[in-house]
């Protein structure tokens, strides 16, 4: 290996390393609370170094949230087998809510943090949200392809798209959040013994209202 690919891999492990411990710092301590010396210090570089490679605090959420994207993305795309629209509908969102239980750091900035769509707003006004739009351009493929087979007639493809996207994202949101354990501790019909069970059957309770519209 050159010099000039040492010098590479070198900037990449170290952006690397400072997304991994501003991800860490963002979780335990809040993204407010959270500086770019707290992040330098964790990394045990100085704050100039990482000025090197990221304009701000919101430069780094906004790295965090393109790379939960693509990380979202290579889960959602292994369902281009499923040849059932519908099924493949079900099997987007049982992945979309898996992957907020398994990376609520990412889900957080990819959908509930301000700061990554505020760094687009200022640094790249021209755009709108790429990142989302690609994986609501796929929801939206599938949502047209239940509408050929029969599903959901007379309903803007849109609409449904938007509905389905809102369903999941209440769901994964109030699980993340431990909102939803608490409400569902108090309701004797959802008295499952894990939230995963609870967050399952809310879904299949959904999945079943929308199976109906065919």
């Amino acid at each position: 290996m050159g010099i000039k690919e040492r010098k590479e891999r070198h900037k990449e492990d170290l952006k690397a390393r400072i997304l991994e411990a501003a991800k860490k710092l963002f979780v335990k301590e809040g993204y407010e609370a959270t500086s770019i010396r707290k992040i330098a210090a964790e990394i045990e570089f100085s704050p100039t170094t990482i000025y090197l490679y990221y304009k701000d605090k919101t430069d780094i959420a906004y790295a965090l949230h393109q790379e939960g994207f693509r990380l979202l993305r290579e889960q959602l795309g292994a369902l281009a087998h499923v040849a059932d629209p519908f099924e493949r509908l079900k099997a987007m969102g049982r992945i979309y809510m898996q992957f907020a239980v398994n990376h609520p750091d990412f889900y957080e900035l990819m959908f509930i943090m301000k700061d990554p769509m505020q760094y687009l707003k200022e640094h790249h006004p021209e755009e709108e949200w790429p990142e989302g739009e690609r994986v609501f351009d796929g929801l939206m493929q599938t949502v047209s392809a239940c509408k050929s087979g029969g599903y959901f007639p007379g309903m803007d493809t849109a609409e449904v798209a938007m509905l389905s996207w809102s369903v999941v994202h209440g769901l994964s949101s109030l699980y993340i959040t431990s909102h939803f354990k608490h409400i569902a501790d108090k309701c004797s019909s959802y008295a499952l013994p894990d939230q995963e069970a609870l967050l399952e059957r809310a879904f299949n309770t959904y999945v079943q209202l929308i199976q109906r519209m065919h």
